[in-house]
């Protein structure tokens, strides 16, 4: 049973706080400090808040509707306003016209600003006025839209975007036709028609592609509003390259009802809706209150999204002032052609990652609506997906049977693609069900088995809720260092576990000589790459790895299992220098470690821990050098050892990732290192640290493999002896 993960309701205030406030309309649209909540209402009334990709977002207070239809239902245009073709025609009608219909012109001003309450399933269901024009008056290639739940969240998080001050807008990975393109088009059309002074923009993966989003959508759109919101518009009725309007749509009050005013005598006030051909610094020096960036996961070289980001991010501000928004969406392309970019634009825009203003390192705020929520011909009369194959067929919105649920018919499609792995990757990037799905690469990109490094990730993927990984932090116990260790969970923590070992192999610290050794070497080893400088120019840098790797061994522990992922970079190197040495004392495992970065090597010397570093095993002890004699690791250079540590991670992966013969999974369960060994370049490995840690680690533990031997070239002694032949009367020399 499909159980839906995609929001969820919470309760971060307390109800007689809601209560309090709600009693005398104090909530103001926009982001609360205080609460840490975005408030889309703009009643002065909250009610429930959701958490959309942990963007916390407070909807208004919630109203009762009628049980008369139950689900979405677009109302009827009166036929005596649909005969109204402009304001001109309007301000030729009697009064008494006028008066009779500005209940019904007002009504919808005030949905179109502070959205709409229905009926569908018998709940009562809040949809922003965003959505609500998209839905009643907005004209799409099929006619009219249909609700979907998918898109009502998407329209929600949309809404919290714009009332965020700290926010640029949204990045929103989607699946294909899913809509974005007619819902942005909806929303660029909603904003322009009631702003004055502003220009709103349009951006594709081409030109040609941008023009296409202009004359097909946004322009039918905005022919197609009611005269009420349709604004006067310059120019030819269907524009190529510009949509001016000269006076927007404003709210409909008894005074204006009633103005005599003449068309001749309004006044123009110049909002524009353009597009601009693909390129790094489209837009450039302009000011917009509305970016659409339609297909920004499809940029191809030359051109840049992250580029085009940098240079349009600024058209949206003035100073530190926000003052407009962009909304991005795109399936993504292979990583080599504009995906990677995306990728990264995309992760940048991750809403629990905030600088000490409170934004994202983008500005934007990602979305990612998993296939199952938007794939067409799976959504029913109500607009809610059908999850799992129904018992009694489903009805779609046009009356058609659905007998088959979405999950089974994409597993179904992705099964048939099996044997060929680049289809297969396509069809997860253009339906993803996951963000690894939506970021998949093409096989001949990687110098590792791809298919099963992508079988693995999608295991894991279906292991999230189950725990098997565990994220936390080590401790001294009582803060007393050079004890013993313990392992504490922490959300924030940053290690990720797999496997403990039990009490009695915990802190197994074995004193040889006067010098402490790890006492389940036997057990298995780590690897690490390391780093010497705490802060670096960019303050990225490369990160600190590492990694635990368990072997065979009689006692009672999962063999051949990575059971310890690191990838972090904390304030000093200190820090991690800590983190590493817990984690040996804990695990009772000895480290081979890169000895080019040798701070760690001589700061686990330091403090009496020189027996946890592995000698490089390539080399017999009197042939290492002074160095590698006093603090032990391997050096990361020399083709030897690239070669010898690429193999180790290719050997891995055939024999223990993904599918194995007998039908089972391997247990490599961090997806954050599986992704890495996918992208790994042997050319250019210094952005792979969890791929260096991880080989280490692999290398630590088949050591004896690379174990020199040397030829043994036996000599034949001659010590001056004859060799008689006996046989016979008389005896021979041989």
């Amino acid at each position: 049973m499909y159980e839906q993960s995609l929001y969820k309701i919470i309760e971060p205030i307390k109800k007689t706080t809601i209560n309090r406030l709600n009693k005398s309309k104090k909530w103001k649209y926009g982001y609360n400090k205080e609460y840490d909540i975005v408030v889309v209402s703009k009643t002065g009334q909250i009610g429930d808040v959701y958490s959309i990709q942990n963007l916390k977002i407070a909807l208004p207070k919630t109203e009762k509707v009628s049980n008369e239809n139950k689900k979405w239902k677009q109302h009827e245009y009166p036929k005596e306003l649909k005969r109204i073709k402009s304001i001109f025609d309007w301000k030729e009608l009697p009064d008494e016209f006028k008066q009779k219909w500005h209940t019904y012109i007002d009504r919808e001003f005030t949905r179109r600003d502070e959205g709409y309450w229905f009926n569908n399933k018998g709940i009562s269901t809040y949809i922003t006025g965003t959505h609500y024009m998209y839905l009643q008056w907005t004209k799409i290639d099929v006619g009219k839209p249909d609700f979907r739940e998918a898109n009502r969240l998407f329209f929600i998080y949309w809404e919290a975007c714009k009332a965020d001050s700290r926010c640029y807008g949204m990045c929103y990975l989607k699946n294909r036709r899913s809509g974005f393109s007619f819902m942005a088009s909806g929303e660029t059309v909603n904003l322009a028609t009631i702003s004055s002074d502003a220009r709103y923009g349009i951006l594709s993966k081409s030109g040609a592609d941008a023009k296409k989003m202009f004359t097909d959508k946004v322009v039918p759109i905005s022919i197609n509003y009611p005269f009420f919101f349709r604004p006067i518009q310059d120019g030819m009725d269907r524009p190529k390259t510009e949509l001016a309007y000269r006076v927007p749509a404003s709210k409909f009050t008894r005074k204006r009802l009633e103005s005599k005013d003449k068309p001749q005598e309004m006044e123009g006030l110049d909002t524009t809706i353009d597009w601009k051909n693909t390129g790094d610094n489209s837009y450039d020096g302009e000011k917009l209150a509305l970016l659409v960036h339609d297909e920004a996961g499809k940029w191809e070289r030359p051109e840049n999204i992250l580029n085009n980001w940098r240079v349009t991010k600024t058209t949206l501000r003035l100073g530190s002032r926000i003052i407009g928004k962009c909304m991005m969406g795109s399936t993504s392309n292979s990583l080599d052609k504009g995906g990677n970019n995306f990728k990264q634009l995309y992760y940048d825009s991750d809403v629990t990652k905030r600088n000490k203003n409170g934004q994202t390192r983008s500005g934007l705020y990602s979305l990612f609506i998993p296939m199952e929520w938007n794939y067409e011909g799976f959504i029913d009369t109500y607009g809610l997906p059908v999850f799992d194959t129904p018992k009694e067929a489903a009805i779609g919105p046009n009356g058609e049977a659905i007998d088959i649920g979405v999950i089974e018919h994409w597993e179904n499609e992705a099964d048939g693609l099996k044997s060929n792995h680049d289809a297969l990757n396509e069809f997860y990037r253009q339906f993803p069900r996951t963000e690894e799905h939506a970021f998949r690469d093409e096989t001949k990109n990687s110098i590792f088995n791809l298919v099963k490094l992508y079988e693995q990730i999608d295991y894991n993927e279906d292991l999230k809720s189950t725990g098997i990984v565990t994220r936390g932090n080590f401790q001294w116990k009582n803060g007393i260092k050079d004890t013993e260790v313990n392992f504490y969970p922490d959300m924030k923590g940053r290690f990720y576990i797999s496997w403990i070992p039990q009490m009695n192999l915990q802190n197994n610290v074995v004193m040889k000589n006067g010098f402490k050794k790890p006492g389940n070497e036997h057990i298995g080893a780590f690897g690490c790459d390391s780093y010497d400088i705490s802060g670096t120019v960019d303050r990225r840098g490369s990160k600190g790895s590492l990694h635990g790797l368990t072997k065979f061994s009689m006692e009672d522990v999962p063999i051949n299992t990575f059971f310890l992922e690191y990838v972090a970079r904390p304030q000093t190197a200190e820090i991690f220098f800590e983190d590493v040495l817990m984690s040996l004392v804990f695990y009772g495992m000895p480290l081979l470690a890169e000895n080019n970065k040798p701070r760690l090597l001589y700061y686990l010397k330091r403090r009496g821990y020189r027996g946890y570093s592995m000698n490089r095993p390539d080399k017999i002890y009197n042939r290492l050098s002074t160095t590698e004699k006093e603090v032990g690791g391997i050096p990361n250079t020399g083709e030897d050892i690239k070669q010898a540590h690429a193999a180790a991670i290719e050997t891995y992966i055939q024999q223990h990732v993904g599918i194995k013969p007998d039908g089972s999974y391997g247990s490599m369960y961090f997806n954050r290192t599986l992704n890495d060994w996918s992208k790994f370049d042997i050319n250019n490995r210094t952005k792979f640290d969890a791929t260096i840690s991880s080989g280490l680690a692999i290398m630590a533990c088949n050591r004896h493999l690379y174990t020199p031997r040397e030829n043994r070239v036996v000599k034949t002694l001659d010590f001056g002896f004859k060799k008689y032949d006996n046989r016979g009367f008389s005896s021979k020399i041989i």
